[in-house]
């Protein structure tokens, strides 16, 4: 298995809580650093944020931070691999609240340091793959989205979770484009949104997320392309339907609702079948759910993946 969980870890693999102090403290002031340096941020903006070390991770060596946050999708700030790290500035992640409601018996909203102490922060290495064939191994801190979804009891109507992210052009200067119907939307089975990989996500390299990443909230589904994995959530809406995504009305011959990564079904306008590491010269093999197989493949026993894509 490549995730482990902690029933399967031996106390030898577990990393000394000495050891592990002194490298998130490095971490915190070398990835706070690294941020107002690299990308120009005001170090105020690049909050360590303190997080135990989880089972669920990877072996890989994370991709570097420098990449990891000046290379990457985020329409609201650009189409361009870059704008998102150039123009997110204006973005403000606080205040800020996140709305649950629909299909859910304690409707709520949560402000956005409030939500952060429902569950203790692990740090949890994931891959992520992007639909256009690039990949990264990221050091992400959070927790379980299930932990939120559990507080406001979805009812028994309750099939599908939309995430609607933030709408506000004057913030996300790309908005003011129409490259996609805004706000951004995405959206899970529920049985996927309450799996334990399915991370809500707060942070990075032990900092808040910057702003081109998410901030203040996003998701990260690790199985999955990256697009599903919503940014700057503002609400979570349980439905009996499932959602139109925003990719899937924009271009559905592209951009099925499951996307799951899987080398065998290809993209319309490119092979799946192999995927380049940010950081690597070579292409390797993609991996099946993207390595996570073994936790996520019994959610789609009997599906045909090539139908729903």
């Amino acid at each position: 298995m490549l995730i482990k969980r902690p029933d399967d870890i031996a106390p030898s693999e577990i990393t000394p809580a000495e050891v592990y102090r002194a490298r998130r403290q490095f971490m915190q002031g070398a990835a706070a650093g690294a941020a107002g340096l690299l990308l120009g941020l005001p170090e105020a903006e690049a909050v360590p944020l303190a997080a135990t070390a989880s089972p669920y991770r990877v072996s890989d060596a994370p991709t570097p931070f420098k990449a990891v946050t000046s290379y990457n999708n985020f329409y609201e700030f650009g189409v361009n691999k870059d704008d998102p790290a150039a123009n997110a500035q204006s973005l403000r992640p606080r205040p800020w609240s996140v709305r649950i409601e629909g299909e859910v018996l304690k409707p709520r909203s949560f402000d956005i340091d409030n939500l952060m102490k429902l569950a203790p922060l692990e740090e949890r290495v994931y891959r992520l793959r992007c639909v256009e064939g690039w990949s990264m191994v990221i050091p992400w801190i959070g927790f379980s989205l299930a932990t939120l979804l559990k507080q406001v009891e979805p009812t028994g109507n309750a099939k599908f979770v939309e995430f609607v992210s933030l709408k506000d052009p004057q913030q996300m200067p790309g908005q003011r484009d129409n490259v996609l119907d805004w706000p951004y939307r995405e959206g899970l089975r529920l049985d996927e949104a309450m799996h334990p990989l399915t991370l809500l996500a707060f942070g990075l390299y032990g900092q808040t997320l910057p702003n081109q990443n998410g901030a203040p909230v996003r998701i990260v589904v690790p199985w999955k392309y990256g697009f599903k994995s919503a940014k700057s959530i503002a609400t979570i809406r349980l439905t009996k339907e499932q959602p139109l995504t925003a990719w899937m009305q924009a271009n559905p011959r592209e951009y099925g609702f499951y996307s799951n990564v899987n080398p065998t079904v290809d993209h319309p306008r490119w092979s799946q079948a192999k995927e380049r590491r940010i950081g690597e010269f070579f292409k390797r093999d993609t991996l099946m759910f993207n390595g996570y197989a073994d936790q996520v493949g019994k959610l789609y026993a009997g599906m045909d993946l090539r139908k729903y894509f």
